[in-house]
């Protein structure tokens, strides 16, 4: 996703500016060590490290914060932590615009969705569960009507099917 490189042009052009003050240097280097940390360890799939690393790096963020916060619920439903990744991507969603609200949503309706089919798996099948199954369809939907190149492949759209097939199945 193009998104994904925003952070690090941010962080250029903050350190850059930062080169003004002295002391401000090294800060932005160090969260710049530590947001790349963060990142190999969500990439190479060590979730709670990420996790943590993320969470920690949030509460300096500045106006990095929202794209550290969707990074952080990206790790949370890699870690299977699928109610916690929704509430974090959802609130973010309510909070930005465009693309970012999209790619928000797509991490939302994702978790949502899962958590759904963990639900499913274990014999949940009532209200609950298809609350979720709605909230996951209606954030997709959203999320590609705001900015369908955000899903080149089409795993949204098909994610959105098999949601719908779940639905009618449980009568929801």
């Amino acid at each position: 996703m193009p998104i994904l490189n925003k952070p690090l042009l941010c962080l250029a052009v903050l350190m850059s500016l930062a080169a003004c003050e002295p002391g401000v240097i090294s800060e932005g280097a160090d969260f710049q060590r530590k947001y790349s940390s963060a990142r190999k360890a969500l990439e190479q799939g060590n979730y709670d490290s990420a996790i943590r690393s993320y969470g920690a790096l949030i509460q300096t963020a500045g106006p990095l914060e929202p794209r550290l916060r969707l990074e952080y619920s990206h790790a949370l439903l890699r870690a299977s932590r699928y109610d916690e990744a929704a509430q974090v991507a959802s609130a973010l969603a309510a909070s930005t615009k465009g693309s970012d609200r999209a790619a928000a949503l797509a991490v939302s309706g994702t978790a949502q969705h899962e958590s759904a089919l963990a639900d499913l798996g274990a014999g949940r099948t009532g209200a609950a569960t298809v609350a979720k199954l709605r909230a996951a369809d209606a954030a997709l939907k959203e999320m590609l009507a705001i900015d369908a190149s955000l899903d080149p492949l089409g795993a949204m759209v098909s994610r959105r099917a098999d949601i719908a097939r779940d639905l009618k199945r449980l009568g929801g």
